[in-house]
Parts: structure tokens; C-alpha cells; sequence
């Protein structure tokens, strides 16, 4: 397989995109595929590259956070299996139905998201378990990241921060299902897309997996009161983004 051209710059796109999305718990579907289109890579090749890149970049990521204690194990099984269905659902709707028309609908909810947890950032934040709605919450995370290219953190680990769940534990537990959703929708694209671009998902999930211990182990010396509002204003300013783009197109 020949490298292209712009390796090192796929490289260093996959590496910023896992750091934030260890640290933060999402967005590095996003991240990377926002990324991947300034620098003029088509959205369909964007979107297939950063999947099958994801199924390296969130292994590793899931295998370093349970390697620093920040996995709830009940919370892991509870979003396993509907985000796997949900994923398997949304790859494949993903090649029958045009996915950028739910786009504005993802990020108007993810708007609110954003909002309510910067809102949070400035009360009190008391740890809880959360356990209503958990497993429907998973399969609509991972159908939406299918459909639209991204969305499993933001969608699942801020509702879960924003009710109240555990920051450390909502972070490491999300991005070790992640590895499962990834990977489902991986086996769907690539039986309906082919193995094109490979190139580009290697520089990514080289990138992801040099970062990915370092986002896990930043993960232990953030405050919640810190990070929240950090959270917050990163949901809010994809979610604008998306919007303005959807609207403006």
C-alpha cells in the first residue's frame, strides 16, 4: 500500500483528534472529520477513513482507561449491546438514506447538551449513578454517530455528566464501548464501501494510538468543576458549526 502525500499531516490530525476525545470523552469523530475537510478530503472518504480509524484509536484508548481505573463495568454493559445494535442500524441506513438531512437535527440537541452542562459547571456537581433510559441512550448515541460521522460522545457522555454520572467514569466507560460501536459500523462500511483510502485511516489511527494513553492519563488530574465548562462550550461550538454549515449550504 503506497503512503499519500499528506501522511504526517493525518497523523497529527488522528493524534490532536484522540487527545481530545480522551481527555473530554468525545468528539474525535468530529473533531477529525472537521479536520479532514478543511485540509479538502471528500466527506464521503472523510467519514469511511475516520470509522475504520476509530476501531485502532478507540481500542487503545478503552485498553489504557481500564489500565487507569476509569471504567464502571455496570455502566459498560448497559451501553454495550444497544450501542452495538444501534450502530449496525445507522451504518446501514447510512448507505440507503441521505445522513446530512439529520444532521441539523443532531446538532440542535446536541446544542441544548452543551448548554445544560456549561449551566451545570456553575452548581454544585454531586456523583451518581445513573441508571433510567442508559440502554435507549446508547443505541440513539451510536445511530446517530453512524448516520452522521460522529456524535457517540457527545450524545452519550455529556447526557450522562449532564444527569449527574461519575465525569472520570462516564469518560472511560464511554470510550470503551466505543471500541464495540466503532467497530460494528467499520464492518457495515466496509462491506457497502470497500477498502478505499487506507492510507488516510492509517495516518489517523497512528496518530490516535500514540495519544491515546495520554488522554487517559490527563483523564486522572482534571477536575470536573474544570473540565465541565470545557465540555460545554466544545458541544456548543460543534454544534453551531454543524448548524451554520447545514443551514448555509
Amino acid at each position: 500500500m503506497e503512503l499519500p502525500p499528506d501522511f504526517l499531516l493525518y497523523v497529527l490530525i488522528g493524534f490532536a483528534a484522540q487527545l481530545i476525545d480522551g481527555a473530554l470523552g468525545m468528539a474525535y469523530g468530529v473533531t477529525a472529520s472537521s479536520l479532514l475537510l478543511g485540509f479538502g478530503v471528500p466527506p464521503a472518504v472523510s467519514s469511511a477513513t475516520v470509522h475504520a480509524a476509530e476501531c485502532f484509536t478507540t481500542g487503545t484508548s478503552a485498553v489504557s482507561h481500564h489500565a487507569f481505573g476509569n471504567i464502571d463495568r455496570r455502566l459498560f454493559r448497559r451501553l454495550l449491546l444497544p450501542g452495538m445494535l444501534g450502530a449496525g442500524v445507522g451504518a446501514y441506513l447510512l448507505t440507503t438514506c441521505d445522513g446530512d438531512m439529520l444532521k441539523p437535527w443532531i446538532a440542535g440537541y446536541l446544542l441544548l447538551m452543551g448548554i445544560m452542562i456549561l449551566f451545570k459547571s456553575f452548581r454544585e456537581l454531586v456523583p451518581r449513578e445513573v441508571t433510567a433510559h442508559v440502554s435507549a441512550l446508547g443505541f440513539f448515541g451510536a445511530l446517530m454517530d453512524a448516520i452522521g460521522g460522529g456524535g457517540w460522545g457527545p450524545i452519550v457522555a455529556s447526557n450522562l455528566i449532564a444527569r449527574g454520572h461519575e465525569l472520570r467514569l462516564t469518560v472511560g466507560s464511554v470510550n470503551a464501548v466505543e471500541f464495540f460501536v466503532t467497530l460494528t459500523a467499520s464492518i457495515v462500511f466496509l462491506l457497502t464501501m470497500g477498502t478505499g483510502h487506507l492510507g488516510i485511516a492509517l495516518g489517523l489511527a497512528l496518530g490516535g494510538m500514540v495519544a491515546a494513553p495520554f488522554g487517559a492519563w490527563l483523564l486522572r488530574f482534571v477536575r470536573p468543576r474544570l473540565l465541565m465548562p470545557v465540555v460545554g462550550v466544545l458541544v456548543i461550538g460543534l454544534s453551531v458549526r454543524i448548524l451554520y454549515h447545514s443551514f448555509a449550504g
